[in-house]
């Protein structure tokens, strides 16, 4: 057996095996955590993700509101529409 094979084998044997995640597991994984949401137009909220749905409609808890940045207002609780998010990510 060559090198490059016998170096092949040791990986194989030590390579975890990678769990196939989805969108959705993503989303449940993340519900009751901070997370950044993006908007189609550039405005940025930051907030405690406390639900959402299949159409992506979201609702935030502590929420902040950022153009271009800048912090621009805090609200308590904010629901985005979810034809309107760009992306979601934790923060």
């Amino acid at each position: 057996m060559s090198e490059r094979q016998q170096q092949q084998q040791q990986q194989q044997k030590t390579e975890q095996p990678v769990a196939k995640k989805s969108p959705t597991d993503f989303l449940e994984h993340i519900l009751g955590r901070r997370v950044f949401v993006r908007l189609n137009s550039g405005v940025d909220y930051k907030g405690i993700l406390a639900c959402l749905d299949g159409y992506m409609n979201i609702a935030l808890e502590q929420t902040e509101e950022y153009v271009e940045g800048e912090l621009r207002n805090r609200y308590g609780d904010a629901f985005i529409r979810g034809n309107n998010v760009l992306y979601i990510s934790t923060a």
